[in-house]
């Protein structure tokens, strides 16, 4: 038996919240790593800070970890704001600009 529209529409808005209630919770725990590692404190631009996350990610996931440079759609459909390929050394671990 098919579903009514209504019925996949109330799935469908259940889902979104616990979509939005998960990324929050990866957004929060990403942050308060970042924070514990100094990036609150360094000023860069957040295209450059994009690109470094791109480029993490991309180690974690085992490719080349290459940042784009593009701008990205994420899963939530919003666009991303790399379009800075980031600079040697910017993402190795340093003390940041002093």
């Amino acid at each position: 038996m098919k579903k009514p529209s209504s019925k996949i529409r109330e799935e469908i808005a259940r889902l979104q919240d616990q979509l939005k209630a998960a990324e929050t919770r990866e957004a929060e725990r990403i942050g308060r790593i970042a924070l514990k590692a100094g990036l609150g404190e360094v000023e860069i631009e957040e295209s450059e800070l994009q690109a470094a996350f791109e480029e993490l990610a991309g180690r974690f996931r085992g490719k080349a970890g290459k940042a784009t440079g593009r701008k990205t759609v994420d899963a939530a459909g919003e666009p991303g704001a790399s379009s800075a390929k980031v600079a040697a050394g910017a993402s190795s671990g340093g003390a940041g600009e002093g």
